[in-house]
């Protein structure tokens, strides 16, 4: 197994650009040498290393490091998906937030990314049928994170969420693929209604800070959402939307406005 590990990781050069940064890392500072060993040096495979870092994050007296680990090794080998958009992921943090210089920050050190993979893992959980073990990751990804990702909750690929204080996505939401989210955004229902009551967002969708989006609504293909907008209706494919409540003000501005990241609203835009 060790020797299969060791060729998967030779053809994988997302690990193997993470594992030459941890090296520079180490010579850069010595002192960070322990971390950078035990959480990606010491790992064959990125589904190693992401499954220590997830069940070191997440451990309590109530649930031990090491059952966290074999249920997420477990996830992993069963459903390879997961590793295909945990990679996607960290490169959309890397292309998107200009904090992040290298693979291994989000790794290692960003809460944004790793509450998302925490959320993947309780979400194939809810899948297998495994709810009570779901609910208890995202009862610990809420508390150690600040987010609060329903297990539910159906999550693309290429995610990035900046900052990542304060997320709220509910059970029923929908989040489409290359998806960027800042700090305190809410996918949420408007009241005690039952079945499909969140939003579905589609792909490539920019959301600002602060804003809400609520009830089984529809926010089009690469549209962006304004900083603490509050939305409450459909929202058609390429505008921008902005107020409380709020309305269409123009265009998306680009045909990728999650990669773009242009929060700005310009001339042609109230």
């Amino acid at each position: 197994m060790a020797k299969l590990e060791t060729r998967i990781a030779q053809l994988d050069p997302v690990w193997d650009r993470i594992c030459n940064e941890a090296r520079d890392a180490v010579s850069a500072e010595p002192l960070m040498g322990s971390l950078l060993h035990q959480g990606i040096l010491h790992h064959a495979t990125f589904e190693r290393a992401l499954a220590y870092r997830i069940s070191m994050k997440l451990a309590s007296e109530e649930m031990s490091e090491q059952i966290l680990r074999e249920i997420a090794d477990e996830a992993f080998s069963e459903h390879p998906k997961l590793a295909g958009a945990a990679r996607a992921d960290l490169v959309a943090v890397l292309d998107r937030d200009p904090a992040c210089h290298r693979l291994l920050q989000p790794l290692l050190f960003f809460k944004g990314y790793q509450a998302v993979q925490a959320y993947r893992l309780a979400h194939w959980l809810w899948l297998e049928g495994r709810k009570d073990l779901a609910y208890f990751i995202q009862m610990r990804v809420s508390e150690v994170f600040g987010i609060d990702i329903h297990p539910a909750a159906q999550i693309g690929k290429g995610i990035m969420i900046d900052h990542a204080h304060s997320i709220v996505i509910g059970e029923t939401a929908v989040v489409g693929d290359n998806v960027s989210m800042l700090h305190s955004v809410t996918l949420g229902g408007t009241g005690k209604e039952d079945e499909d009551r969140h939003p579905k967002i589609g792909n490539g969708v920019l959301i600002g800070a602060g804003a809400k989006v609520l009830g089984n609504i529809r926010i089009g293909d690469n549209s962006r959402i304004a900083a603490g907008s509050v939305v409450l209706h459909d929202v058609p494919c390429c505008k921008t939307v902005a107020g409380v409540p709020a309305r269409i003000v123009g265009d998306a501005g680009c045909d990728q406005p999650s990669v773009a990241m242009d929060q700005i609203l310009h001339n042609n835009e109230d």
